[in-house]
């Protein structure tokens, strides 16, 4: 896609933030930003009912274009991805939905159409039993399940806690924010969204100089639950912000999922509230969820890499870096100083080699300092 038909989609963005559904039927039905934009002084000509806001708004295009212009000069300087809706690399599941934005801010190395997308959403004020339940689901559900992609919004409580466990357990995670790609909000995430940029990334639809208003976080809540297979709901008081994302998901006709909790207990209320108006199938653990969503044939899968049989040598490596990923395939995520005794390495050796497979995307480095061999 050219520059130019970017800088039209996020100018068009700029000038109608708040009605999304209406500039995707405008946007369809014309073909393309520039179309809109070259066509916007007769557009009640093309489509009489267009909406009088945008049709006001486009009065105003030259000075949302030099906004467009600020933003992706920014972009480019600091590694962010603009990623319009017919792009390929745009999440195709939240294409699907009516109110997608026209375009994305991205910064990270995880596809976003992995072969399966799982959202975890819940409260602020996650429990100890939810942070159990997330890291015992997340653990199992990498050995059933091992090509999948965990979303979330990288707030307090149960997204963060999301977030954690899958970078642990050797998943890429994306967090979608409600504020652009130039801060972070809860700043002290900061060290966890560092790890994700290498083993998932950070996705908004929204400007630099946008502020992480209330507004916001109920915005990207549709795209948590629209770019995604599923939404589980772990814990979440009868109203909030994991409620809306669970109820989205079932509008948005994705399966969704809830762990119950104790009769009285303030964040189980909404999980049991949604499973009691059917809203939202009960899960108790990974094997309740594989089987819900039919997903048996990852559990397969995972079975046969785990006997060899569809692993295959990698090619063209070195035979130091045969011995490497020998080690790995036999003790998968090891620390160097581990790895520099399995693999037989000198350790000041062994850096190098871990570099050039992770070139090669044959490893991926961890927090924690581990190495995994992505299988």
């Amino acid at each position: 896609m050219n520059m130019q038909e970017i800088l039209n989609i996020l100018a068009l963005t700029h000038i109608n933030y708040f009605h999304l559904a209406g500039l995707r039927q405008l946007y369809d039905q014309l073909g393309s930003a520039t179309a809109v934009i070259e066509n916007r002084h007769h557009l009640r000509d093309i489509i009489p009912d267009a909406s009088p806001r945008l049709i006001e708004g486009l009065k105003g295009v030259d000075e949302a274009l030099k906004r467009a212009e600020t933003e992706l000069e920014y972009d480019m300087k600091n590694d962010i991805l603009p990623i319009p809706l017919h792009d390929s690399n745009y999440p195709q599941r939240l294409k699907e939905c009516d109110d997608a934005p026209l375009l994305l801010f991205y910064k990270g190395n995880a596809p976003l159409n992995a072969k399966r997308v799982i959202s975890i959403v819940g409260t602020r004020r996650c429990t100890t039993y939810g942070q159990d339940l997330i890291q015992r689901f997340v653990q199992e559900l990498r050995q059933q399940c091992p090509q999948a992609l965990i979303v979330s919004g990288m707030a307090y409580g149960v997204d963060i806690t999301a977030h954690r466990a899958a970078l642990q357990n050797g998943y890429d995670t994306i967090a979608v924010l409600a504020h652009g790609l130039d801060y972070l909000y809860p700043p002290r995430h900061k060290s966890t969204a560092d790890a994700m940029l290498h083993q998932g990334g950070l996705l908004t639809e929204f400007f630099t100089m946008t502020n992480a208003d209330k507004v916001n976080f109920v915005r990207r809540n549709r795209i948590v639950a629209g770019m995604a297979d599923c939404t589980i709901l772990v814990e979440s008081a009868a109203h909030g912000g994991g409620m809306i994302t669970a109820r989205l998901s079932r509008d948005y006709n994705r399966e969704t999922f809830a762990f119950p909790g104790a009769v009285g207990a303030t964040y189980s209320e909404g999980c049991n509230k949604l499973i009691r108006e059917h809203v939202a199938s009960l899960i108790t653990n990974a094997h309740d969820f594989v089987e819900a969503m039919g997903w048996q044939d990852d559990v397969q899968l995972q079975q046969a890499q785990h006997a060899g049989i569809e692993r295959q040598l990698f090619p063209n490596l070195t035979t130091e870096e045969q011995q490497v990923v020998s080690a790995l395939a036999s003790d998968n995520d090891q620390q160097i100083n581990r790895l520099t005794v399995t693999s037989n390495t000198p350790i000041s050796r062994l850096s190098a080699l871990l570099f050039e497979l992770e070139m090669k995307g044959i490893i991926r480095s961890m927090v924690g300092g581990k190495y995994h061999l992505i299988k």
